[in-house]
């Protein structure tokens, strides 16, 4: 049995209760005392089974309040697109070049954004990005034609979701030194947008768990009616 750290020993909530998403972003705040921000992180557990085509969860939303991250952006682009990339704060922009450097080793990113007449180019390097989920796609908004308000979006707060195998979607939410207020918005946006993604195979009850935890903390579990409502 793994030992528990002083920390999760010193967890006063319970971790089994359900509470509202409210007291249940209190208490995960309460207790990330690390020396670091801790970032916040939720799990929502699907009533759905990705291995079935009817039933893939995949889509982006845009966090009210941001994510706390620097986000860093490249951006598969040229001439005009290629300036207004770099103009809305894109890190690295290319075409030829950037694809070399990224088949050479480079991987100093974490959102990949291509304008459509590059992704003959980018779909070369489907077994580079695609394994790290970094493959733009025309559906989570990483393939546009308007490559500057993706790049702002991605720096804003943009984030992606995708449903996993066992039917669970997760992601940050933000730090533990954003204001309850601002935690909520970003929890109820997540599952909102989860919600409006919600597939045509999908039956019965969807939004099944929901689990809030920090980097360093236990999860606490939300009364999904309670986020749903």
């Amino acid at each position: 049995m793994a030992k528990q750290t002083k920390r999760i020993k010193a967890f006063t909530a319970d971790t089994q209760a359900l509470m509202t998403v409210s007291d249940a972003i209190a208490a995960v705040k309460a207790h990330a005392t690390a020396k670091f921000d801790e970032s916040i992180e939720i799990a929502v557990n699907l009533g759905v089974d990705p291995r079935h085509a009817d039933q893939q969860v995949r889509g982006v939303v845009n966090l009210p309040s941001g994510t706390g991250r620097d986000v860093r952006v490249a951006v598969f682009a040229k001439d005009a697109k290629a300036a207004e990339a770099l103009a809305a704060g894109a890190d690295v922009v290319g075409a030829e070049d950037l694809y070399e450097k990224i088949n050479g080793g480079f991987m100093d990113f974490d959102r990949v954004i291509a304008s459509p007449d590059m992704m003959a180019l980018v779909g070369r390097l489907g077994k580079v990005l695609g394994p790290r989920g970094l493959m733009p796609n025309p559906k989570v908004g990483t393939v546009t034609p308007n490559v500057a308000q993706a790049v702002k979006d991605a720096k804003g707060g943009a984030v992606e979701f995708r449903v996993e195998k066992a039917g669970i979607a997760h992601g940050g939410i933000g730090k533990a030194s954003f204001t309850q207020e601002a935690l909520e918005a970003n929890v109820r946006a997540y599952v909102d947008a989860l919600q409006k993604a919600r597939p045509t195979g999908a039956k019965g009850t969807y939004v099944k768990r929901i689990s809030l935890s920090s980097t360093m903390g236990p999860g606490v579990k939300i009364d999904p009616a309670s986020v749903t409502a």
